[in-house]
């Protein structure tokens, strides 16, 4: 992480609570899965990461300045050429108005940042990453730390111990990003409460 958008130094950051979103345990709501499923957003995989990126490091109402700053950019848009780093677009007429990204490595995905430009466009992009890593066989979700945002859905805080150890299993597993994985609506329709 960056202190700020200007920050030349970057830091590791290995916190006594870690944020999780149990994969198996996700709060769907039914109202938010109407919305997934209505078809008002189209949703792609890996169709734009680095503008994802951009987007999510942009300032927004409540939030000026950045931990995101070109340095990571740059890192990220490294491991996603380099099959690692993914990214969700929710997309609305044409427009990006939401997305996500985050880093893969064997069955734990790093959630790192996500953004919202139209209603609930965060929260489609994060139902649709669960049930991607669900379909391709991930055992760990890690969301860095807890929001009201997150909450909503199952996230939890676990000690770092523990997490360490989720980590260890997670990957060791043998996960594959499926960027369209068969069976996406049926997954997300499982999903429901």
């Amino acid at each position: 992480m960056a202190e700020s958008r200007d920050a030349a130094h970057l830091y590791w950051l290995d916190p006594e609570m870690r944020g999780i979103l149990p994969l198996q345990g996700f709060h769907l709501p039914r109202r938010l899965a109407r919305t997934v499923l209505s078809g008002g957003f189209t949703v792609t995989a890996d169709s734009a990461f680095e503008r994802v990126i951009e987007l999510c490091a942009a300032p927004s109402p409540g939030r000026e300045d950045s931990w995101i700053n070109p340095e990571i950019q740059r890192l990220f848009t490294a491991l996603h050429e380099m099959g690692h780093g993914h990214s969700i677009e929710v997309w609305e007429g044409g427009k990006l108005v939401g997305g996500l990204y985050g880093v893969a490595q064997g069955g734990a995905f790093f959630g790192e940042s996500m953004f919202s430009r139209a209603r609930d466009a965060s929260k489609v992009a994060l139902v649709h990453l669960v049930a991607r890593l669900r379909l391709s066989g991930f055992a760990l979700l890690d969301t860095q730390f807890i929001t009201s945002h997150l909450s909503q859905f199952g996230a939890m805080e676990i000690p770092r111990a523990a997490y360490r150890q989720r980590l260890a299993s997670a990957l060791q597993a043998h996960a594959r990003w499926l960027p369209d994985p068969a069976g996406l609506e049926e997954e997300i329709r499982a999903m429901r409460d």
